[in-house]
């Protein structure tokens, strides 16, 4: 039986409620009718076995216990076993009465091959099954398919493994994936056809809300192929929807010390200004998410010279400084952090006790920035 019912304002309070003596106030932010918190835990690396499926499991008990409410995996991450990971977790903390379902923010993506197969997998389940309608053709760089009925399909099995009903954030995972073999009109049709199939989904109560989880997408410069246009993709989520209120309300892509793209770059262009994907979402009503906070660890010790003076007053090991770069970027909902042991849990929660950075001391970076078009 899955676990019914899903996120929500009163049930997220209730979080922050629990977890105020422990966590500053500013470690809770809301967004789309919910409380999240300021770091998120990610579910990404690791090999595809019970081991890790253990680790990280524990690491989401624990997570979840001490001030953690959003949790974000994907279907592809270690073929599945992560989200079977997730479920198991869930599973722990609703038996155990440490946590109920309305008080976390569950978000998985789908687009990639889950199966280690990959194209014999995919040919097989998808192309010359009788009951799908998908070509070869849909297939991208021989791992990427947006089609309506694959991502429904993967949404379907993404609630399985979870063992959910309903999923909170579901994202389009990479989505630029199709730029490398496809124009930009047909990627761009693939894709309205794709949100199409997410508000259906919406409408059945097996998500809250969609997005787009992203790589380069949304950092890259206009000109790149893979560029993505996010005032269009917001369009056309509202146009596929009767009364105009569409359900796109997240973005997730990285962002820490070394990938400043989102937070200083004008690459998107809204209402004839160019502007950072970070304000460019909040213009747009999307919430960021970002991902790779850490950048796999390149980031520790290389925070920018303008935000020295602000991690100087705290006695913040190197790991934690770059973590709270992140979680402090100004229009940023929640950093996400892998983690796969309880110790790494326990030295990233120290953040939750600290307020995070003022945003003065981003306004170096960001200065000048802004380029309004004539």
């Amino acid at each position: 039986m899955k676990i019914s019912g899903k996120a929500t304002l009163a049930g997220t309070q209730r979080y922050r409620e629990r977890h105020q003596q422990d966590c500053v106030a500013t470690h809770f932010r809301q967004a789309n009718d919910w409380v999240v918190s300021s770091i998120g835990i990610g579910t990404y690396l690791g090999a595809p076995d019970s081991h890790t499926d253990d680790l990280v499991t524990d690491a989401i008990i624990e997570s979840v216990e001490n001030g953690i409410n959003l949790i974000d995996t994907a279907i592809n991450y270690r073929y599945m076993h992560a989200e079977w990971s997730v479920s198991d977790a869930l599973l722990a903390l609703i038996r155990d009465e440490t946590i109920s379902r309305d008080e976390l923010v569950i978000c998985t993506k789908g687009g990639f091959i889950p199966d280690d197969e990959r194209i014999s997998w995919f040919y097989s389940r998808y192309i010359e099954s009788s009951k799908f309608s998908i070509e070869p053709q849909d297939l991208v760089a021989e791992c990427h398919c947006l089609h309506p009925e694959y991502i429904w399909d993967q949404l379907e099995r993404s609630l399985d493994n979870l063992g959910l009903e309903t999923i909170d954030i579901y994202y389009l995972h990479n989505p630029e994936m199709q730029l490398s073999e496809v124009s930009p009109e047909i990627f761009y049709h693939r894709l309205q056809l794709a949100f199409e199939v997410l508000e259906k989904a919406v409408s059945q109560g097996k998500i809250s809300a969609y997005g787009l989880a992203t790589w380069d997408g949304l950092r890259v410069p206009p000109t790149a192929f893979n560029y993505l246009d996010l005032a269009k993709a917001k369009a056309l989520a509202s146009q596929v929807t009767s009364e105009g209120q569409d359900h796109f309300k997240f973005i997730q892509l990285p962002i820490n010390a070394t990938m400043l793209e989102a937070l200083v770059q004008p690459t998107q262009h809204v209402k004839r200004t160019w502007l950072p994907t970070l304000e460019a979402a909040h213009r747009l009503g999307l919430s960021v998410i970002s991902s790779a906070s850490l950048g796999q660890t390149k980031a520790i010790g290389h925070i920018p010279d303008a935000l020295q003076e602000g991690l100087h007053q705290t006695s913040l090991t190197p790991t934690l400084k770059a973590l709270q770069f992140t979680r402090s970027c100004p229009r940023l909902l929640t950093a996400l952090v892998g983690m796969k042991t309880v110790a790494h849990v326990t030295e990233n929660l120290a953040l939750t006790r600290i307020k995070p950075l003022a945003a003065k001391f981003y306004q170096p970076l960001t200065h000048g920035e802004v380029k309004t078009v004539s």
